[in-house]
């Protein structure tokens, strides 16, 4: 145990985390922030100063209440006695007037501290424009190459330097973004930090077209995870995700967003008792309405009930219900449906991502879990530089874990291992052996998924020292039931990372703490799939979020930026800290 532990326990404790987070400590420099300076200067080349005279310099200083006092630079000396003037020589001797030195004053620049409210608005803009998994991955594809960042490929041959900054993508749905330090070495460490970036959702199925019931234009999903619970019910649902069409003799991937109220789950009113209080079958009573056809209403006989041929028999849009084919045709300028070879579409809420509270302290945003820690993580590798790094730094963010993680997407899958492995074959010398092992020895992963937040309205359910709050900082996750991969070693390596950064920004993020009641069950998180295949050590902390699971969740409008402190201390100082262990 190292002699920062006390500091993680005092984080911890009852009393922090049942009183109000400390107020900010004014740093000192900053006062010249608000210091105004007044300099009535003299050009000296057409207002000589006759010699003995002196100038009058006003200064402005910041007192207490934010109140200006005017002082002379002579305030405070005594002053000057008054001869009478002097005898002027009976001869004049001409003399050389004296050219006064000209002094440029500098006013001092104070660097402002970084604050995390800078990152609110950002993660909002970002939820509200990427709601789907594919939508999400595109976005920050195109935030690491604004940022020097190189798009790689799996299937093509690799060329890396020191220095370099790279990604790739897998499915259009995973990502790994990673930073070669300028003193990178073959058998260097890694720190990585790893989530998953896929959220609850509702997938249309293969063939989603179905029999208009009552004059109701119905859509066929199916619940991805934990997608089209309770919390569905009565919500504006939009559609999006990928297309795949063919162009030109090749098969393209282009992203689609309906981002207007389509698609609808109505709630049986209570009046009909019982059956309005469920439970409730997803495949029946949970479909939802996309619009209406009462082409039915006189007819003589019901006609046999037909698929559509949009598109022409045997066409995949043949299977689909013909207005969202033209919908999503008309948003895409497709012109020729049967181009259309297949899609992976999703439902989503389209409320945007918004801040809330009295003082704005909330965010209240779909799909959290867990695009919050994914972009938090992203932004912090950004604003690293590998000018002083002998290491790999690296941002995996991987679908599917919603689900179990058993995809080529997913954490189990081979992305991150081979990844990390061709990386370290592009600078082994080809007669070292086992550099990869030593790599996966000298790394370590940050596993960063949202954690539970209290709930206020359920505090009996949270144990009364582990119950993370909004706006203070991640939050580590404990499980001893090997849920979560924290230990004593990961916990006491990430608090001294973060400890290292400790006043260098305007609000220090500080590190929670959460372990679930012995009667309730543990989630799990990509940490353990992953550590438990590498060897790599590793330790559970993500950022808190209230209403996990639900189709509108809410965090803090500080954890974003909180969140991209603690990381950003993380793959920062995880060399210099790793120093000090030997375990």
């Amino acid at each position: 145990m190292t002699k920062n532990q006390p500091t993680l326990r005092k984080t911890v404790s009852t009393a922090d985390l049942y009183s109000d987070p400390s107020p900010v400590l004014r740093h000192a420099t900053l006062a010249r922030t608000y210091t105004t300076v007044e300099r009535r200067r003299l050009n000296p080349f057409m207002h000589p100063r006759p010699r003995g005279q002196h100038s009058s310099v006003r200064h402005s200083i910041a007192a207490p209440f934010d109140n200006l006092i005017d002082f002379d630079d002579n305030f405070g000396s005594p002053p000057e006695q008054q001869n009478p003037p002097p005898v002027p020589p009976k001869v004049k001797i001409p003399t050389v007037p004296e050219i006064p030195v000209y002094t440029e004053q500098r006013e001092e620049v104070v660097k402002e501290k970084d604050g995390p409210e800078k990152y609110t608005k950002p993660f909002t803009d970002f939820m509200t424009a990427n709601p789907t998994v594919f939508h999400a991955v595109d976005a920050v594809a195109q935030d690491l190459e604004r940022n020097g960042y190189k798009k790689l490929s799996e299937r093509d041959a690799w060329s890396l330097k020191s220095g370099g900054k790279y990604y790739v993508d897998r499915n259009g749905s995973s990502l790994i973004a990673f930073a070669i330090g300028d003193g990178y070495e073959a058998g260097n460490g890694a720190a990585i930090v790893a989530g998953h970036i896929d959220a609850l959702t509702a997938k249309l199925k293969p063939v989603s077209n179905l029999r208009t019931k009552a004059g109701y234009v119905q859509l066929g999903v199916a619940p991805y995870a934990g997608g089209l619970n309770s919390t569905w019910w009565d919500r504006d649902l939009g559609i999006g995700g990928r297309v795949l069409v063919k162009e030109g003799g090749k098969i393209v991937t282009k992203l689609v967003k309906l981002d207007w109220p389509i698609a609808r789950i109505p709630t049986l009113a209570p009046h009909f008792g019982a059956a309005a209080n469920g439970p409730f079958n997803k495949e029946t009573q949970m479909v939802p309405i996309v619009g209406l056809d009462n082409s039915d209403v006189g007819a003589v006989s019901e006609e046999q009930w037909k698929p559509s041929v949009l598109g022409g028999e045997g066409t995949f849009v043949a299977t689909q219900p013909q207005r969202l084919v033209k919908a999503i045709s008309k948003e895409l300028s497709i012109t020729d449906y049967s181009s259309i070879v297949n899609w992976e579409l999703e439902l989503f809420d389209i409320q945007p991502a918004t801040t809330g509270g009295l003082e704005r302290e909330f965010i209240f945003a779909g799909r959290i879990d867990d695009k919050l820690c994914s972009w938090a993580a992203v932004q912090a590798l950004l604003n690293t530089s590998t000018s002083s790094s002998s290491q790999i730094r690296l941002v995996a963010l991987f679908d599917d874990e919603e689900v179990g993680s058993l995809l080529r997407q997913g954490a189990r899958g081979n992305f991150l291992p081979t990844v990390v492995e061709r990386i370290v074959d592009e600078f082994a010398d080809k007669g070292v052996k086992s550099l990869v092992s030593r790599t996966y020895a000298n790394s370590f992963i940050v596993s960063s998924d949202v954690i539970h937040a209290v709930n206020p309205n359920f505090l009996g359910q949270y144990l009364e020292n582990h119950s993370p709050r909004l706006n203070v900082g991640p939050a580590v996750s404990a499980d001893p039931n090997g849920h979560m991969t924290t230990d004593a070693v990961s916990t006491a390596i990430l608090q001294r990372c973060v400890d290292r950064d400790v006043g260098a920004r305007k609000i220090d993020p500080k590190l929670q703490v959460f372990q679930i009641r012995n009667d309730s069950r543990s989630g799990g998180t990509v940490g353990p799939m992953l550590s438990s295949a590498t060897g790599i050590r590793a330790i559970d902390c993500g950022i808190p979020q209230l209403s996990m699971h639900s189709i509108r969740a809410t965090t803090g409008s500080l954890d974003p930026g909180l969140g991209v402190f603690a990381f950003q201390s993380f793959l920062e100082n995880f060399e210099s800290v790793d120093a000090e262990f030997k375990l």
